[in-house]
C-alpha cells in the first residue's frame, strides 16, 4: 500500500512539474504576443512546437493533457452555436448564408480538386480543401479592430462570412472520420449516408430535448441565484451532448455545435456565453499547444516546396473565389477585392480538422505536416494581406471620384445604429425600455431575476438573463460599441463595481446611473457617471413641480428651478431640511 502511494505521489510530481513548466512558458509567450497584437492562438502554437518532441530543450508529454484539450474544439463549437441559432440562420439565409456556403463549397472543390490532381488520394483531398476553406475569425477581428475597419462594408461582411464559414464547416465534423475507414467504395458511400442520417437524428434529438428539458432547467437553476450551479449547468449541458453525438459515431464537437444552438434561442445566451468563455478559452489554448506538438519544424525542409504551394493555394483560391462571389453581390468591385483580402487567410478551425483527420488516419504524418505549415504560412501573409488592403485594392482597382476618406465615410454609412445597454429590468429599468421602445431606439437589457427576464421577454423587448456587474457577459454584449450603458440595479457596491469596468475598458461609453440618495448620487458620479440622480429627492422634486403647475407658473419657470436645484448639487433642498430638522 504504502508503494503504491509513494508511486502516484512521484508520478503526480512529475505531471505537477510539467504543468507548471507548461503554464510559465504558455504565460510569457502569450503575453509577449499580446504586446505585440500577434493572435494569441498562434502564441499558444509556438508553445506547443517549444514544448514538443520535436525541438530541443524540455519536453511536456501527458496524454491527460491531450485528451482534456480535445474539449476545446467542443466548446468553441459550442459558442458559435450560441451565436448561430436556428432563428438567426433563417435570417441570414439570404446574403451571408449563400455566400458562406457558396465560398466554402467552391474553395472545397477547387483547391481538393489541385491537390487530387497533384496526386493525393480522393479522401485526402477532401480534406485539404476543407482546411483550405476555413479562414481566421480571430485575426481577421482583431485586425480589422486595430485598423478601424471592423464597421466597414468589407469589414462587416469579411467579418460575418467568417463566422459563417465555421457553421457551414460542421458537416465536415462527420464527414471526415468516416473518410478513415479502409473499405470499398460503395460501403464507403453507404457509411457515410449512415453517418449523415445519425447527424440528423443528433440534430432533432438535441432540439427537441433542448425545447422541452433546457428551458426549465435554466430557469430552476437562475433562481438559485448561483453562478456555480450556473456554470455547472452549461458544462452538463454541453458535455452531455456532446457524450450523446459521440455514442452515435459522430465527433464531440458536433454535440457541442447542438447544444450551443438550442441554448442560443434562450434568454440566457449571453449569460452563458460570458460563463464558459474562461473554459473555452484555456481549453481552445491547450488544443493549439497540442497542434503545435505535432508540428516538426525540421520536416520543413523536405515539404517546403509542397507547403509553399499549399499556401498560395489558400491565398489566391480564396482571394478570387471570394472577391468574385462579393462582386455578384454587391457590383462594387472595392469592397469585392478588399472583402477576398481579408478571407485569404488560413484558420483555426483549419487546424483541428487537420488534427481530427490525423487521428482519424484520413491524413498519415508527411501529409498531416504539409497541411499545417501551409495553414501557418497562410496565417502570416494573410494577416499581412489584411493590414494593407487597402493601399492593394486602390493600386489593383481604380474607382473614379473615391478615394480613401469618401471609401471610409460610406463604410460609415453603413455602421448599425448602436445600442443602449441597460443594467436591470426592474422598475427602473422596465420604464426605460419603454421609453426608448416608443421612440425607436435599439436596446438590450439584462437582469438576474428570470421572472422580470420573461416578463420583458413577453412584452417584445431585448431582455437576456445576466449579471450586469459581470465583465464577461459587458464583453459579450460588446459594450464598448454601446451609445449608452443605463445602470438601473439598486445595489450601489454592483453599480461602482461595474462603472470601475466601464472607465477603465471602455471610457468612451456614457454611463448613467440609479441613485438612492445624494451620497449614492456623489459615490457613482465620483466612479464616472455622468448623471447619477437620487430617487428620494427627485421624486420631491417631481411633486414639487406638479404643485407649481397648478397654482398657474409657467413650465419654463418650474423648469428652471427644477434644474438649478440640480446644478447646484440639491443643496438648497437639503439646507432647508436640514434647518428644518435643527428647528
Amino acid at each position: 500500500m504504502g508503494d503504491k502511494y509513494h508511486s502516484g505521489t512521484k508520478m503526480l510530481m512529475e505531471h505537477l512539474a510539467q504543468i507548471l513548466l507548461l503554464l510559465a512558458v504558455a504565460i510569457g509567450i502569450v503575453v509577449t504576443f499580446q504586446r505585440l497584437h500577434i493572435p494569441t492562438s498562434l502564441g499558444y502554437l509556438l508553445v506547443g512546437v517549444v514544448l514538443g518532441p520535436y525541438t530541443m530543450g524540455p519536453v511536456v508529454s501527458m496524454p491527460e493533457l491531450q485528451t482534456l484539450a480535445e474539449f476545446g474544439v467542443v466548446f468553441l463549437l459550442f459558442t458559435i452555436g450560441l451565436n448561430y441559432s436556428i432563428p438567426e440562420l433563417n435570417a441570414l439565409r439570404n446574403q451571408i448564408l449563400g455566400l458562406g456556403t457558396g465560398q466554402v463549397a467552391l474553395t472545397t472543390l477547387v483547391a481538393g480538386t489541385v491537390v487530387w490532381l497533384a496526386g493525393l488520394p480522393v479522401p485526402a483531398a477532401f480534406v485539404f480543401g476543407a482546411v483550405f476553406a476555413q479562414s481566421s475569425t480571430t485575426i481577421i477581428s482583431s485586425l480589422l479592430t486595430e485598423q478601424g475597419e471592423e464597421n466597414s462594408r468589407h469589414g462587416r461582411l469579411g467579418l460575418a462570412m467568417s463566422v459563417f464559414q465555421d457553421v457551414t464547416a460542421v458537416p465536415f465534423l462527420v464527414i471526415i472520420p468516416v473518410l478513415g475507414m479502409s473499405v470499398a467504395a460503395d460501403v464507403l458511400t453507404i457509411t457515410l449516408v449512415w453517418a449523415l442520417a445519425k447527424a440528423v437524428f443528433a440534430f432533432v434529438l438535441v432540439f427537441f430535448a433542448g425545447r422541452w428539458l433546457l428551458g426549465p432547467l435554466f430557469h430552476l437553476v437562475s433562481r438559485s441565484k448561483s453562478q456555480e450551479t450556473f456554470t455547472l449547468a452549461i458544462l452538463l449541458v454541453a458535455l452531455l451532448s456532446a457524450w450523446t453525438t459521440n455514442s452515435l459515431g459522430l465527433s464531440l464537437a458536433f454535440g457541442g455545435f447542438l447544444a450551443g444552438m438550442m441554448l442560443g434561442e434562450t434568454e440566457f445566451r449571453h449569460q452563458v456565453e460570458s460563463s464558459v468563455s474562461p473554459f473555452r478559452d484555456v481549453l481552445l489554448g491547450l488544443f493549439f499547444i497540442g497542434i503545435g506538438m505535432r508540428f516538426d519544424p525540421a520536416s520543413i525542409l523536405p515539404i517546403w516546396e509542397w507547403a509553399l504551394l499549399g499556401a498560395l493555394l489558400i491565398l489566391l483560391s480564396k482571394i478570387l473565389i471570394v472577391a468574385l462571389m462579393v462582386h455578384r453581390v454587391t457590383a462594387d468591385k472595392h469592397v469585392a477585392w478588399r472583402t477576398g483580402l481579408m478571407l485569404s487567410v488560413g484558420g483555426e478551425f483549419g487546424l483541428a480538422l487537420i488534427a481530427i483527420a490525423l487521428d482519424s488516419a484520413v491524413l498519415d504524418i508527411q501529409l498531416g505536416q504539409v497541411a499545417i505549415t501551409s495553414v501557418l504560412l497562410s496565417m502570416v501573409a494573410g494577416a499581412v494581406l489584411i493590414r494593407f488592403n487597402g493601399p492593394i485594392v486602390n493600386r489593383l482597382v481604380k474607382k473614379p471620384g473615391t478615394d480613401d476618406e469618401t471609401q471610409s465615410s460610406e463604410g460609415l454609412k453603413d455602421t448599425p445604429e448602436q445600442q443602449v445597454v441597460i443594467g436591470g429590468y426592474g422598475r427602473v429599468g422596465h420604464t426605460i425600455a419603454v421609453l426608448l421602445h416608443s421612440r425607436g431606439i435599439p436596446f438590450v437589457a439584462v437582469d438576474t431575476d428570470p421572472l422580470r427576464v420573461a416578463q420583458g421577454r413577453a412584452d417584445g423587448h431585448q431582455v437576456f438573463f445576466g449579471d450586469i456587474t459581470d465583465p464577461g457577459l459587458l464583453a459579450v454584449l460588446h459594450v464598448e460599441r454601446a451609445s449608452l450603458l443605463v445602470i438601473t440595479i439598486d445595489r450601489d457596491e454592483a453599480a461602482l463595481s461595474t462603472l470601475s469596468y466601464m472607465r477603465r475598458a471602455c471610457p468612451q461609453v456614457p454611463v448613467i446611473a440609479r441613485a438612492r440618495d445624494l451620497e449614492s448620487s456623489t459615490r457613482l458620479l465620483n466612479a464616472g457617471a455622468i448623471h447619477a440622480y437620487p430617487e428620494t429627492i427627485e421624486a420631491s422634486l417631481r411633486l414639487g413641480a406638479s404643485a407649481l403647475q397648478m397654482l398657474n407658473v409657467s413650465n419654463d419657470d418650474i423648469d428652471e428651478m427644477v434644474q438649478g436645484v440640480r446644478d447646484w448639487g440639491y443643496r438648497p433642498v437639503l439646507e432647508k431640511g436640514t434647518n428644518k430638522s435643527r428647528e
